[in-house]
Parts: C-alpha cells; sequence; structure tokens
C-alpha cells in the first residue's frame, strides 16, 4: 500500500484530509490480520504514518505524490519456467491519462525503489497502464477496456493487437476480453476512465462477479446489463464458458457530487480473508458479504467502509496491490 500525502484528491480541508488519512489506514489493519503490509510512505508523512499505523506495518520511504498503489504499483509475477523467481512488471504510468490535477511523476517511479526491496526482476513495459485496468484468471485470460489500454491520453498509437501482445510479453496473458467501457462516474473528475476493477473480477478460473446495477434510474442500469451481455459472449482463455454472477450495487444512486460507482467487485483478496467494502447498507453490505463467502470459500470476509475512497477516485482494490509468495498456489 502507499500511504496518503497531502494534495488534491485528499480534500482541501483538515477533516477531509483526516477522512482520507484514516480510510487508508483501517484497510492496512484490516489486511495486517491475515497478512504482512508493507506501506510505501512520502517522506513529509513519515511522522503521521508512525503514529496513525501499528506497529506490525513495515514502513519504507519512498517519494511519492499519488497513493493509488494499485495503479502505479508493481504487477508481481511468476514464471512456471523459473521456479523462486519474482517478476515485477513496471507498467508506465501518466496519472490516468495526465488530467490536469493528477500529479504523478514521483509515483510513477515506485516499482524501480520498491523491486529491489523484495528482490524482483522488472519487467519493463512502455504501454501506460494500471493495475486497477486489468484482471486475470491467472490461467490466461485478461479482462480489459477499450477506454483505458486504448485512451489516447494513454496510448495513442495502441490498438488491440498491440496492447494484447504487450499482456502476453508482461503477465503471460494470451486470451484478452475487451468491455467497451466502464462505469458512468469513472469518466468524471478523479475517474479513470473506465477501469475493469470496479466492473467486473474472476474469482476462480470460469466464474466472474460483475457489478450489476438494479435501479433504472441510475445510468449504470444500462452499462452494467451491457457488460454481463458482452461477457457472457465470451469464454475464458481454456473455451470455458462462464458462470456470471450478478453482485448487485447499493441502494444509494447518488451522493453530494452525482451519480456513485459504489461497488462490491472492488474488493481485495488475501490469505484466509477477503476484504471489502462497505456502503453504511446493512441489507446490501450484507448480500455483498453472503456472495463474496461462497465466491471465496474458505475465506473470512472484513467489510471495511470504503465512501471515504471511493469519494477520493476508487476502493479498496485500488490502495492495495499483493505479492504473491513464491512457492505456493
Amino acid at each position: 500500500m502507499a500511504f496518503p500525502r497531502e494534495g488534491y484528491t485528499m480534500g482541501d480541508t483538515a477533516a477531509a484530509r483526516q477522512e482520507c488519512y484514516a480510510a487508508w489506514t483501517e484497510v492496512a489493519h484490516a489486511i495486517i490480520d491475515f497478512e504482512p503490509v508493507t506501506m510505501v510512505v512520502d517522506p513529509s508523512e513519515m511522522d503521521r504514518a508512525r503514529r496513525m499505523l501499528s506497529a506490525d506495518v513495515e514502513l519504507v520511504e519512498v517519494p511519492l505524490d499519488e497513493f493509488w498503489m494499485r495503479d502505479f504499483g508493481p504487477t508481481f509475477v511468476v514464471d512456471d519456467d523459473r521456479p523462486g523467481v519474482l517478476g515485477a512488471v513496471d507498467w508506465t504510468f501518466n496519472g490516468w491519462g495526465s488530467p490536469d490535477w493528477a500529479e504523478w511523476t514521483k509515483s510513477a517511479e515506485v516499482v524501480r525503489a520498491v523491486a529491489p526491496l523484495v528482490d524482483a526482476e522488472i519487467v519493463s513495459s512502455t504501454l501506460v497502464n494500471e493495475g486497477g485496468g486489468i484482471h486475470v484468471d491467472g490461467e490466461g485470460t485478461v479482462l480489459l477496456t477499450e477506454t483505458v489500454q486504448l485512451d489516447p491520453r494513454r496510448n495513442p498509437y495502441a490498438d488491440k493487437l498491440r496492447v494484447e501482445a504487450e499482456m502476453a510479453r508482461t503477465i503471460g496473458a494470451t486470451h484478452a476480453i475487451w468491455l467497451r467501457r466502464g462505469l458512468t462516474r469513472d469518466y468524471e473528475s478523479l475517474g479513470t476512465n473506465g477501469h475493469v476493477d470496479i466492473v467486473a473480477t474472476i474469482p476462480s478460473p470460469g466464474r466472474l462477479l460483475v457489478h450489476a446495477q438494479p435501479d433504472p434510474a441510475h445510468p449504470d442500469h444500462d452499462v452494467t446489463r451491457e457488460v454481463r451481455a458482452a461477457l457472457e459472449a465470451t469464454t475464458d482463455a481454456a473455451g470455458r464458458a462462464w458462470d456470471v454472477i450478478d453482485v448487485p450495487a447499493p441502494a444509494t444512486l447518488r451522493d453530494a457530487h452525482g451519480f456513485v460507482d459504489w461497488s462490491y467487485v472492488n474488493h481485495h483478496v488475501v490469505n484466509d480473508g477477503v476484504i471489502a467494502c462497505g456502503f453504511g447498507e446493512d441489507v446490501a453490505d450484507g448480500r455483498a458479504t453472503e456472495l463474496l463467502s461462497e465466491a471465496y470459500p474458505g475465506r473470512r470476509v472484513v467489510t471495511v467502509d470504503a465512501r471515504p475512497i471511493f469519494a477520493r477516485g476508487g476502493g479498496i482494490h485500488c490502495i492495495t496491490q499483493q505479492q504473491p509468495r513464491l512457492g505456493t498456489p
């Protein structure tokens, strides 16, 4: 993870900044009950990080501007032909298409600081991409979005074939499934222009969890129906038809800034557990817990209030990045 530092994303009041620090801290403390957590911290925030975070969280001082580790951090990979070797894909990061508000040049260098600390070989890529813009099944399938990898602000000269070739080279994904777009809010301020990790995920080979907005009053009602239909028309890398499971959105449709993109699909899987997004709705949060428990048998689902994270442009999956333990499934 990466600890927040002051800037546009946090908000412009002391209360907003404290809310941001607290949300990231709560996620870290939820994870530490299951597995080790390393927190990358900008030098300006080390004192605060020491005060707020458990002593069990390892702190690493590295210059930062943004703090969405999923997106600018390493995408870790392993190689069946080289057991014991950990790779760290270093995507080119330009702040989700270099919008005017984004500060990203320091965070774009984080992989080169982090990889040596975990003895990972860096796999460099000139493709502008973020970890939240892909989902994989570990067996060759990758989910992509046309408005992310083909975004002219990211990759003005890319086409699907070039992107797919780079996915095969870097993460070993040989079967790409392209979604036309992402959720509505994700195209507004602080959005990523269509990250897949709030739309659909693959909890196990052959199965999909898909965000569903059942209320016709929300524009994502039509979007999620389109996404589901598109996915149902595809197969995974092994040629299997998908078992598609709807994960209904919470009942809340709007916040102070417009239609929300609150999604339970944006969760983080840990050793023996799942860190799930909660939105202060007992019925919807409880239903999501049941669905995630069924999708990840044997794992304990822990819910953390993700509203402060979504208000800043993402969810729990977006602020975390898993590192595989070599030699284990």
